[in-house]
């Protein structure tokens, strides 16, 4: 695993420390999106946040968040190098920047998906106990086939049952708890969820100031222009429900999911349900090669061809649901196949128990019958043999048809004259 394994196209991104490249994969010819962090330029809390985006990421296997891939060190240039999966759309940021130059909004069907998807990959979460942070409109990226995910982990915490009380994220997405610099939780996330959805229906943010001072005044006082009268009276309360200054009074994203109003939308829409499973924080050690072995494995999809048919399998053992064409019979399991095979063994001795109750014994015992040479009166082993008699064959009498009749008769046989 090496940036020889990849060509690199274009830049998607760039920040203070690190670059987000768009990238092709020479073994599979596939797209991604790779990100660099140069280690050797941060201090070890930066050094933590890099580590522990790789952590979060190859955690987590939901259609709504960003995939990991693999992650590796670069010597060259000294950098942390995370493949994820690359979003063909863009993120919703550059698509409202599109709308604002069109001057016209957004379709209300577009930002229930935008509000379904966003709620399930916000849950898939929040059920880890991981707090995003830095949730806004350039964060969450999108695919041609209509799909949202929410990436860049970088920020992300893990909660460990106790409020965060560490100031970060984009200040116009902010909580008003985290503007006060007072413990927060999950509902944080929630007032950001709400601040890009509201972005989005309304082409800006809902809480904008010419100075920090001024816009700390409005957030934490909850004042927002409301969203325009052409939008559905629901997307109306699902805003007020969310930026709401009581973090307790906020909606979850399981209520949102149970709403009367989402359900009519979230037909479309197939959800997927994931066993997800943390995994161990990765610590920095002064030896790189020791933080090398602690990565995660690499998560690509290997495409195999069947019968003239694609089949999408997991390179590891995953608990990712397995991708195929739906005219490909699936594999199977180990377990299937193993009950399979035992199947077969028992119907092998079932079917010796029968034929050995209605046929005997299977297996005779090997008799060794003493045989005399006709031809020559020798006997073999020098011993007396019982002497048998060669009969010639008897060849079975010729049937033949008569041209003239439609009676088959035999050889010699003539019939009556009755």
């Amino acid at each position: 695993m090496s940036l020889k394994d990849y060509e690199i196209l274009s830049k998607l991104g760039e920040g203070a420390y690190s670059i987000v490249l768009k990238v092709r994969r020479i073994s599979d010819n596939k797209i991604y999106a790779l990100k660099k962090v140069r280690l050797s330029r941060l201090k070890e809390k930066e050094k933590r946040n890099a580590l522990n985006e790789v952590r979060i990421l190859a955690s987590i296997h939901h259609k709504n968040i960003i995939s990991y891939k693999e992650a590796f060190y670069d010597d060259e240039s000294q950098s942390l190098c995370l493949v994820m999966e690359y979003a063909d759309a863009g993120d919703l940021f550059q698509k409202i920047q599109f709308y604002q130059k069109k001057g016209t909004y957004m379709s209300e069907r577009f930002i229930w998906g935008l509000i379904i998807q966003m709620a399930r990959g916000i849950k898939a979460l929040h059920e880890l106990n991981i707090v995003h942070r830095d949730l806004k409109s350039a964060n969450v990226f999108l695919t041609t086939d209509g799909k949202i995910k929410i990436g860049d982990m970088n920020v992300s915490k893990v909660a460990k049952g106790c409020l965060e009380h560490t100031q970060t994220g984009t200040p116009y997405y902010a909580s008003p708890e985290v503007w006060k610099d007072v413990p927060y939780d999950f509902r944080s996330d929630l007032w950001s969820f709400g601040c890009v959805i509201y972005e989005a229906i309304c082409l800006k943010p809902p809480f904008r100031a010419e100075d920090m001072q001024s816009l700390f005044k409005k957030v934490t006082k909850g004042e927002y222009i409301p969203i325009p009268r052409t939008f559905s009276q629901d997307l109306h309360q699902i805003i007020s429900h969310l930026l709401q200054i009581n973090p307790s009074n906020r909606l979850t994203c399981n209520q949102i999911l149970q709403l009367p109003c989402i359900q009519s939308y979230s037909i479309d829409i197939i959800g997927e349900e994931t066993e997800n499973l943390l995994l161990k924080t990765i610590n920095f050690p002064t030896k790189i090669s020791k933080v090398i072995e602690n990565l995660p494995r690499p998560n690509f999809e290997t495409t195999i061809r069947a019968n003239n048919k694609s089949l999408v399998l997991p390179q590891m053992g995953t608990k990712s649901t397995v991708i195929r064409d739906i005219s490909v019979p699936p594999l199977k399991t180990h377990q299937k196949r193993e009950n399979s095979e035992k199947s077969l063994d028992f119907l092998k001795e079932y079917r010796k128990i029968i034929l050995k109750q209605n046929y005997g014994a299977l297996q005779l015992p090997k008799v060794r019958y003493p045989f005399q040479n006709i031809a020559s009166g020798k006997c073999i082993n020098g011993k007396a043999q019982k002497e048998f008699t060669i009969v010639p064959r008897i060849k079975s009498e010729k049937i033949s048809r008569k041209p003239s009749t439609n009676r088959t008769i035999a050889i010699g046989y003539k019939p009556s004259d009755n």
